[in-house]
């Protein structure tokens, strides 16, 4: 397999909590605590999992929009967190984002054309004509068109305002773009437009994607690979066709059970986890998931187990993990 165009390696993201009269700092919230994964040319790695378990914050670390607390993220072999200002600045012209919501993402005193190109702007790329002629170019590739470019952010659509998103993100040709849940603001009869624009530039242009849901049937229609997160860790990492069939972990199994199944005659069962979802200010010892999962045993209370590869890049962390051809564990409990 060819190098990876990123690794992330042992990162890590504490935000501190603070309170009292000086503000001292009381606690941190573990929003990513030690992950590591690859994402390789060409291919969509798509970050799956309940709201707060740390997706949004390792796309926003992975571009250095937020620093890093430890560990390292490798862009074509070179440390991101490693760069000066002006170093920094160059290198994003090869990373952009895709922001989850359409409308605040947008400056509203801004017109289209504006937004569309201040990237071209900021890294001195294009002025005036030149500029205005390659703004055009962006918004009809991303299904806009020209008229649109002395118009503001309030005249548009949600829909159209995350085209407006897409073209923003595409104006410095970047090799990569952090897609951070990029339909979910969306109605659904919008979403699907969107993905598709996503898949067609991507094959277009040959991006790369990391791409952030808490949708598994998105995931599972974008992505090569996927990464399963867990209060700040990630538990599963595998190929999207073998995920979806032979899920590993006990986390994963009970998010594709709650997938809706467009078939009234299909009885499948449903697997509801019990309680909730543990604070990242004082997570539990041992494996995270401990505290919800059907499987757990005393090793699991005490032991966090490490993601290890079970062959073919499928990754799983948990002490009871199946083997490809076994049935479900018996419920120990």
């Amino acid at each position: 397999m060819s190098e990876p165009l990123v690794s992330v390696r042992n990162l890590k993201k504490y935000f501190p909590v603070r309170g009292g009269l000086f503000s001292t700092v009381r606690a941190h919230v573990h929003a990513i605590d030690d992950i590591s994964f690859d994402v390789y040319a060409g291919e969509t790695f798509g970050l799956v999992g309940e709201s707060g378990c740390g997706k949004t914050t390792t796309g926003r670390v992975m571009l250095r929009l937020d620093e890093a607390t430890s560990g390292d993220v490798l862009f074509e072999g070179k440390s991101i967190f490693r760069l000066g200002r002006e170093e920094l600045r160059r290198q994003r012209r090869d990373m952009q984002i895709i922001f989850q919501d359409p409308y605040s993402s947008l400056n509203p005193r801004m017109t289209v054309g504006e937004i569309v190109g201040e990237p071209l702007t900021v890294h001195h790329i294009a002025s005036g004509k030149a500029k205005d002629e390659q703004v055009r170019d962006l918004l009809e590739t991303v299904g806009l068109s020209a008229y649109h470019i002395k118009r503001y952010p309030h005249e548009f659509s949600g829909g159209q305002r995350q085209r407006i998103g897409i073209a923003r993100a595409l104006a410095l040709h970047p090799k990569l773009i952090i897609c951070d849940e990029p339909v979910s603001a969306l109605d659904v009869s919008i979403q699907s437009q969107v993905l598709n624009l996503l898949n067609d530039l991507q094959d277009k242009f040959g991006l790369t994607y990391v791409f952030i849901a808490h949708g598994l049937n998105v995931v599972k229609h974008m992505s090569t690979r996927i990464g399963v997160m867990y209060l700040g860790k990630l538990v599963e990492v595998s190929d999207s066709a073998e995920l979806f069939q032979r899920p590993q972990h006990p986390y994963t199994e009970a998010l594709l059970s709650a997938i809706p199944v467009p078939d009234p005659n299909l009885n499948r069962e449903r697997i509801v986890l019990q309680g909730d979802v543990p604070s990242p200010v004082n997570p539990p010892a041992g494996c995270r998931f401990h505290t919800r999962c059907m499987y757990a045993q005393e090793v699991c209370r005490q032991e966090e187990p490490p993601l290890i590869d079970l062959g073919d890049g499928h990754q799983v962390a948990c002490h009871f993990r199946k083997s490809f051809d076994q049935q479900l564990l018996a419920r120990t409990i």
